[in-house]
């Protein structure tokens, strides 16, 4: 099949394009490289079934494919919350764009939602059916609403104009490729960690994160596009054994043979205390279940990070 990524450099992106590469599609990796990195898609230059197109998705695009992954827009919450109004035209015109595009050549999109549509969870674990408990005013909302919105206007497509969509909402992903600066948890801790630097925690360390490694996760988007029409989601791509924040850290420490204490400071605004993905969905729907556990993947992660610093 021609399939297109935006994103496809990003840390979720390069693996998903990774993927579908050695799967002997012909992959159109979409992607401005204001977070993803050229380094993260260098290997697959050389590909005959590979192809970048460097384009900023908001922006219109003409291009005949058959799946689409829309997976482009800035994940962590100091990439999203540096140019806010950005992050939102790239959530809502790059929905809108990929849909269009979905719509004039009949191919299948999937949209990459995120477990932040559910913000601060009264439920818990959450189910696709919650529909969140989200502050539309706050730092955090361009990423947030910017997400539901998308959400919104797939689901307005598919009723109104018959789009062929699938969303699927991913929980807390971490592996190779991740930017070290990119302010996420596991990076932030395997990064001081090796440096034998403070752990640096906010709040007590008692918030909860369920932690999904990216092999795991891409397995999951893959089986997601390829299910039937039926089936459009949202469904919750995650891991469901949760931890605590400093369950992390004492586990990333051990694991880097770290001399890295522990410090706390403020919690930032709008941070969700729990995080936990209900997956009976996908487990129905697609036959699917992580089969990574956090140490396997952490050990994976901290040497990726060892042979980049």
């Amino acid at each position: 099949m021609k399939i297109l990524v935006t994103g496809g450099a990003g840390f979720l992106g390069s693996h998903l394009v990774d993927k579908l590469v050695r799967q002997k599609h012909q992959v159109y990796c979409l992607d401005n490289f204001s977070t993803g990195k050229r380094e993260n898609i260098s290997h697959l230059m050389t590909e005959n079934n590979f192809e970048l197109i460097i384009h900023d998705i908001t922006n219109p695009i003409e291009l005949n494919v058959d799946q689409i992954y829309n997976l482009a827009c800035p994940a962590s919450p100091p990439q999203y919350q540096f140019d806010p109004v950005k992050t939102i035209r790239t959530n809502i015109l790059g929905a809108i764009n990929v849909l269009d595009l979905a719509r004039r050549t009949g191919a299948q999109v999937l949209q990459a939602s995120t477990s932040e549509i559910y913000g601060d969870p009264e439920v818990h674990p959450q189910p696709e059916s919650y529909w969140g408990r989200v502050n539309p005013i706050g730092i955090r909302s361009c990423y947030d609403e910017g997400k539901r919105s998308a959400e919104t206007v797939f689901f307005d497509y598919w009723r109104q104009y018959r789009t062929r969509i699938k969303v699927v909402r991913i929980f807390n992903t971490y592996g190779p490729n991740m930017d070290p600066a990119d302010g996420r948890v596991v990076s932030n801790f395997i990064t001081q960690a090796l440096d034998n630097n403070p752990i640096t925690i906010y709040g007590n360390g008692q918030q909860t994160r369920s932690f999904c490694y990216v092999d795991d996760l891409i397995n999951a988007v893959i089986k997601t596009m390829n299910t039937t029409d039926l089936i459009t989601g949202p469904i919750n791509i995650g891991n469901p054994t949760e931890f605590t924040v400093l369950q992390l850290a004492k586990k990333i420490i051990k694991l880097t043979n770290s001399s890295s204490g522990i410090i706390h400071k403020d919690l930032p605004l709008d941070d969700p205390k729990q995080r936990q993905p209900d997956i009976s969905l996908a487990q129905a729907q697609l036959g699917w279940n992580p089969n990574i556990n956090l140490t396997d993947g952490l050990i994976k992660t901290i040497s990726y990070f060892k042979r980049n610093k």
